[in-house]
């Protein structure tokens, strides 16, 4: 489950960066902000996530962009999209859990304690099998729920409201509870309220979008775009930080694995095979990776690997290449 809130834990609390290498996300360009952001998008119902993000990149004038957790055409809500470079690390948001808000329609009568029962029952770890109009193969697999709360009740209708592990079908899930009563259900309306750490107060229309860069392209205030367009470094919110030394950034540009040298401080908990995100000194997002090691782990390490990086967003030679002189990180 993402958390939203960690300790951190430093390990180097007198490592400094140096100002004449990268930058912080706050000092970038209009153009370097468009290229390096996320869109917490609210998707209406209607078009498919492809056509909403095809929109987004014509009103933005990228090439690339690409969305994370689709939504059916007539599903509406959260929908996360990182813009040009920012695909890169789009992966920080693959095991992200969602939170849906769903109209469920029971096809006979059911008793507001009964269906709370059954509910208690669907939380914790279920199997799912995908519908039959799913693109992935329809094998049986386990899910976790972690929060099935019912908001209302009025006759044959029910609002749900579900925190569910990335990869649940929220349509099957009520038909599933529906077996349970021993009444068919179908799910009539459903929207997502959340992924990750996105909320839905903080997601922005498509005409949001547009409004913000007419009034940079028109009168070159990117205020706007600012507040409408977050830095790629939120795409992170989620999962663990860990902030790395300046003569470290260079060799993960290059694919590198993180090192416990490299290490300056990082969030906590975390565990072996949990996605990171490593950061420079200036709140810069170097990539993400897996971690090999827990963050109890690491708060003794001296040597040693503690990443495997996966995707990398920095460009080369951001940052001094040190490693390739001193053997420093290996």
């Amino acid at each position: 489950m993402s958390l939203c809130s960690r300790e951190i834990y430093v390990k180097a609390p007198d490592e400094r960066t140096d100002p004449q290498w990268g930058k912080s996300p706050v000092d970038r360009s209009a153009e370097e902000h468009v290229r390096y952001s996320l869109v917490i998008l609210d998707k209406p119902r209607g078009p498919s996530s492809h056509e909403a993000v095809a929109w987004l990149k014509r009103i933005l004038g990228v090439e690339v962009a690409g969305h994370s957790g689709t939504l059916d055409p007539n599903v509406s809500g959260v929908l996360p999209v990182a813009v040009a470079e920012g695909t890169k690390v789009l992966m920080a948001l693959s095991r992200a859990d969602k939170v849906y808000v769903a109209v469920a329609n029971f096809h006979g009568d059911v008793d507001e304690e009964r269906l709370k029962s059954v509910l208690s029952r669907f939380t914790g770890e279920i199997y799912q099998r995908p519908p039959l109009r799913s693109a992935v193969k329809r094998q049986l697999r386990t899910r976790r729920v972690y929060s099935l709360e019912l908001l209302e009740l009025d006759g044959r209708y029910a609002v749900l409201k579900m925190h569910v592990e990335a990869g649940t079908y929220a349509r099957k899930l009520i038909h599933d509870i529906g077996e349970v009563l021993g009444v068919s259900a179908n799910m009539r309306e459903l929207r997502r309220v959340a992924v990750a750490c996105f909320h839905e107060r903080e997601a922005v229309t498509l005409q949001d979008v547009a409004d913000a860069v007419y009034i940079l392209r028109n009168y070159g205030d990117d205020t706007a775009v600012r507040q409408v367009l977050k830095p790629i470094e939120e795409i992170a919110r989620g999962i663990a930080k860990i902030w790395i030394k300046d003569g470290a950034v260079d060799a993960i540009c290059h694919g590198a694995p993180l090192a416990a040298p490299g290490v300056v401080k990082f969030e906590t908990p975390f565990s072996r095979g949990d996605l990171v995100a490593y950061f420079t000194l200036k709140g810069e997002l170097v990539g993400v990776g897996k971690a090999l090691v827990s963050s109890d782990e690491l708060k003794n390490m001296e040597r040693g690997l503690v990443a495997r990086t996966d995707r990398v967003l920095m460009r080369p030679g951001t940052y001094p290449a040190t490693w390739r002189e001193k053997k420093t990180f290996k």
